[in-house]
């Protein structure tokens, strides 16, 4: 769920500038599912940007004080949602923890990276969600240690059903600076896309693996 459509759009407006999102129509990128993708997102790149890590986190943090002012502590899903999160915490004066996909082959064989306190409040950060298979795993590992997940909070979502339902079904709400849907739109605005290719585009969204094998 997107808060503020100023946000939405100036956040996608954003990662198309620094090329944290590229589309490409002709040459479709793969994804590990085997998915062909005309989208692909690497948010990473938004760190190497200060003023727009800075309005990330600054945005994230009005999420927080807004519908989880009870947070008191911030969770970052490895590896990508581990910067977001720590700047988050940092900007919100607040524990930090990371949560890996799985435990650690050796040492402690921690799965969960820090201090956890039982009956913790957490937000758990995200860079995107697609299915939000891996962001749920997340959730699941913290709430098998007796802490309280009220949300997760993302920079991006594709808008899948699948994810929505994951979510639903998981009592976890979720909140995106922004989402494809407003993506496309600013993507046609900045010259990143023609207007005859949202049809196609939006079709992707609908049906991924559909989309896939009719190229």
């Amino acid at each position: 769920m997107i808060l503020s459509k100023s946000v939405a759009n100036k956040t996608a407006s954003l990662l198309l500038q620094i090329k944290a999102i590229k589309l490409n129509l002709q040459t479709p990128f793969t994804w590990a599912s085997g998915w062909n993708s005309p989208i692909y997102c690497d948010n990473r790149l938004t760190l190497s940007y200060p003023e727009i890590r800075t309005y990330i986190k600054e945005q994230l943090a009005e999420i927080v004080k807004r519908k989880f002012p009870e947070c008191d502590c911030i969770a970052g899903v490895a590896t990508a949602g581990i910067a977001h999160g720590a700047l988050l915490a940092d900007a919100l004066d607040l524990p930090f923890i990371y949560v890996r996909s799985a435990p650690k082959s050796h040492g402690l064989t921690n799965m969960i990276e820090g201090k956890v306190i039982s009956g913790q409040k957490i937000i758990v950060v995200e860079d995107l969600i697609s299915t939000g298979g891996s962001s749920l795993n997340v959730v699941n590992a913290l709430r098998a240690v007796d802490c309280e997940v009220l949300g997760l909070l993302a920079l991006f979502t594709y808008g899948f059903d699948v994810a929505e339902n994951n979510f639903l079904n998981a009592e976890c709400p979720f909140y995106t600076l922004t989402d494809y849907d407003v993506l496309i739109r600013k993507a046609v605005d900045h010259g990143f896309a023609e207007k005859s290719d949202i049809e196609s585009l939006s079709a992707w969204r609908m049906k991924p693996d559909e989309w896939s094998k009719g190229l």
